[in-house]
């Protein structure tokens, strides 16, 4: 049997290149080797406040980019967290196994809570609920970023206690990758990575803006005080530009510094729009056709919690029998 490959996305804010090249593009590559579940994780969404209605939009918008970035709904299952019960179940189970002292460490957590007036409960425990997420089924390859390690850290450290409690009953997700996709960063901003909410214009490329935008944002993108592409000294603002170009084009290294070395900004930032804009448009032209049909997306998210349903279901019920928690 192959192993069980598990990620998720939250559906807030707006989907990214950064997204695109460091995670979809690599689900869609490892797919086809890894029995898959990709998870629309709404549940994580409303640890802060969301409109519902945008919400809503949001996850069908999330579930449209998904397929139309090459996701395979016939081999790999596209689900809505909340439409599996079990998650939820399964997160206050391992609550009560997970010490606070473990989640006060998590540095995600800390620097969210810091600029708020007022810390949410669920925010607290969202690493407990990743955790359920990935023990629910089983999954031995868990593709996330270097943001989210510490909680898969976590999630290794939960299971590893309820096991030593209650008896070999969940499988130890693994923390390396399978592979890695391209780190993008902010083009405001290129020491920190591209986030979907961060606020700003000029932060990053949605994968649904049109073409003018996408040159807009390209060309106001922070560089260095250098005059034209240097690659034994440049900036990393400069050094995200040729890394977007480059995850796009799959240029090597060799192709990338005999093109490049030499280019002055404003042309290697047209190059980059256009690289970008070319790559997007086949993408938006068919997220336009799945969303123009929502039926269709309905019935992929059905057959979706469907076909993992009864996975989860038998993975709560084994941790309750175990926990002694009663169960017909």
């Amino acid at each position: 049997m192959k192993s069980r490959v598990l990620s998720g996305v939250q559906p807030s804010g707006n989907l990214h290149i950064g997204n695109y090249l460091g995670a979809l593009s690599n689900w869609v590559r490892i797919q086809y080797d890894y029995e898959s579940i990709f998870c629309i994780v709404d549940l994580h969404a409303i640890t802060v406040y969301q409109t519902p209605s945008e919400l809503t939009a949001k996850i069908r918008e999330l579930a449209g980019l998904f397929i139309a970035a090459g996701i395979d709904p016939k081999h790999s299952r596209i689900v809505v967290q909340s439409t599996v019960p079990a998650h939820a179940e399964l997160a206050w189970l391992l609550t009560c196994v997970t010490p606070m002292g473990w989640l006060e460490r998590m540095t995600q957590f800390k620097a969210k809570s810091a600029t708020q007036e007022s810390v949410g409960n669920g925010l607290f425990q969202y690493p407990v609920l990743m955790a359920a997420d990935i023990l629910l089924y089983q999954a031995a390859i868990v593709p996330v970023g270097e943001d989210q390690s510490q909680h898969l850290e976590l999630t290794r450290d939960i299971a590893q206690r309820f096991n030593s409690l209650y008896g070999e009953t969940f499988v130890m997700p693994a923390t390396h990758l399978p592979s890695v996709g391209a780190r993008i960063m902010g083009l405001d901003d290129p020491l920190t990575k591209m986030s979907k909410s961060a606020p700003g214009a000029g932060h990053a490329v949605a994968l649904l803006d049109p073409p003018e935008r996408i040159r807009k944002t390209i060309m106001r993108a922070t560089t260095d005080s250098n005059p034209a592409v240097d690659f034994a000294a440049m900036g990393p603002g400069v050094a995200n530009l040729l890394s977007i170009f480059q995850a796009f084009a799959e240029w090597p290294d060799d192709r990338m510094q005999t093109h490049f070395a030499g280019m002055r900004y404003g042309d290697l930032k047209k190059q980059v729009a256009e690289m970008v804009i070319s790559k997007l448009e086949p993408f938006q032209r068919r997220y336009r056709e799945i969303a123009a049909d929502p039926a269709y997306l309905d019935r992929i998210l059905r057959e979706g919690a469907e076909a993992v349903t009864p996975v989860a279901d038998s993975t709560v019920d084994l941790v309750k029998r175990r926990m002694g928690v009663f169960t017909f």
